[in-house]
């Protein structure tokens, strides 16, 4: 009997990573203390920053974003940067504002869908609940923000028995408002608790005593000094490698955490060139509902950094022009079952390499400068480079690249093929993983080499 492989390194420290980031502000979290372990120094915006040459540095931006470069030994004012841009977040359902909601004796949680899930993959899922809480002290007078996970199932969307829905395998429907609503427990358990009065900043009052209690034990306070939150939903079944020999990644968020992983562990362990470009990552959210954000790629995160960098108009406009930035968002791969969802030629597979993704209508960011590079920059690693471009009668999605392609940076949209995009739980390729991670480390050990002997007309 063949025994199954272990899998490849990678696609296990990915797994780690994956299942201590239910939300992005634990994405962020785990990336930081990554980077530090590699003797990144973090910055915050509202200081000056001594930067010297050959420093590694990071700063985050309200828990939900983070930006890390690299400066070469010989850095100055002017010089390029090589950027790798993913996002953190992922079509999820999100705790409403006030969620305490009720019915027929079941207490629920109200929630809200967040980005452009399949929903249907949450019904009958072993959910829990994450993200921050603003705490306060006894005083009320100060203030601070904890991140929170719940270890175990808690909430729980049941689907409706197929006795009672005798067409639900010939259409699946349902209300996402009253038909999509998280159970917590039963009312009678919550009567027998406390419900307490908080002060006048607190969340008591908006949601279940019994989810604020439960929220309050894992950060050791008490409910009634919890101010306020900002949770997600998420599937308390870990991710994992599959498949017969282990060459599956079954886990949610791989859109986009897989993509974020690589670049953190391609600039953390990365060789850097003495008069290269400054090496860049950036970890954006809210892109799943537009960016638009202060910790969204259509937002200033970038624009400052090179401001920052080089602070002088002419410098400036020298930095943006050296400049080179690749957008990475997990792909459509070609699915067994729906071949013809794909255009015929251009059908990326998994564990095939990362895809390089092409829309002439601007959806991606690509052309055929950066198409080239990022295939000369795998040939250096001996990996192999995909295609995806949409169907003509399909519409084709977007990524952070178009938005980050109009600050005048020269951009390239890539991928690593997926499947089940947007579900509870998607799939992708176990060995994809390194290859990424070896197109970025390229890409920041040679590109301002490589950019150089490129002579345009």
């Amino acid at each position: 009997m063949m025994m199954p492989q272990a899998g490849p390194p990678a696609a296990h420290a990915f797994l780690d990573f994956v299942n201590a980031s239910p939300t992005p502000f634990h994405a962020v979290h785990v990336a930081a203390r990554r980077l530090e372990k590699s003797g990144f120094h973090k910055l915050r915006e509202h200081d000056n920053w001594d930067l010297k040459g050959g420093g590694k540095y990071y700063l985050t931006r309200n828990q939900g974003s983070l930006l890390a470069f690299t400066l070469p030994p010989k850095w100055k004012s002017g010089t390029g940067l090589s950027i790798v841009a993913t996002h953190v977040d992922s079509p999820n359902l999100r705790v409403r504002p006030t969620s305490k909601k009720s019915n027929l004796g079941y207490i629920q949680v109200a929630v809200e869908t967040y980005g452009g899930g399949i929903w249907h993959s949450w019904l009958d899922r072993d959910l829990s609940v994450a993200g921050r809480i603003i705490v306060t002290d006894n005083s009320g007078s100060n203030f601070t923000s904890k991140l929170v996970k719940v270890n175990k199932p808690v909430l729980r969307i049941p689907s409706l028995a197929i006795h009672l829905d005798r067409n639900v395998n010939e259409a699946l429907k349902f209300n996402q408002q009253t038909e999509f609503v998280p159970v917590l427990g039963m009312a009678a358990d919550e009567l027998n608790a406390s419900s307490g009065v908080g002060p006048a900043v607190s969340a008591v009052g908006h949601h279940h005593s019994a989810l604020l209690s439960l929220l309050a034990e894992e950060v050791s306070v008490a409910p009634e000094n919890i101010a306020d939150m900002e949770l997600s939903l998420y599937d308390t079944q870990p991710s994992t490698l599959g498949g017969v020999t282990n060459e599956f990644i079954f886990s949610p968020r791989l859109d986009n955490l897989l993509s974020s992983f690589c670049a953190v562990e391609a600039i953390a362990e990365g060789f850097h060139n003495a008069e290269g470009n400054v090496n860049c990552i950036a970890l954006f959210n809210h892109e799943e509902v537009g960016s638009v954000s202060t910790t969204g790629a259509d937002g200033s995160l970038i624009p400052l950094l090179l401001q920052r960098l080089s602070p002088e108009s002419s410098a400036y406009a020298q930095s943006v022009a050296k400049s080179f930035l690749i957008s990475a968002d997990m792909t459509h791969a070609v699915h067994p079952s729906y071949p013809n969802k794909h255009e015929e030629n251009h059908q990326p597979i998994i564990n095939g390499g990362i895809a390089v993704k092409v829309n002439h209508n601007q959806r991606y960011g690509s052309d055929a400068l950066g198409t080239f590079l990022v295939r000369k920059l795998a040939q250096k690693k001996g990996r192999k480079v995909q295609e995806f471009v949409a169907r003509n009668d399909m519409a084709c999605g977007s990524t952070v690249g178009p938005m980050l392609s109009k600050i005048g940076i020269r951009t390239v949209d890539v991928g690593n093929p997926m499947l089940s995009m947007h579900s509870c739980r998607e799939m992708a390729g176990s060995h994809d993983v390194q290859s990424a991670i070896e197109l970025f480390s390229a890409f920041f050990e040679g590109f301002a080499e490589l950019d150089a002997q490129l002579a345009l007309e």
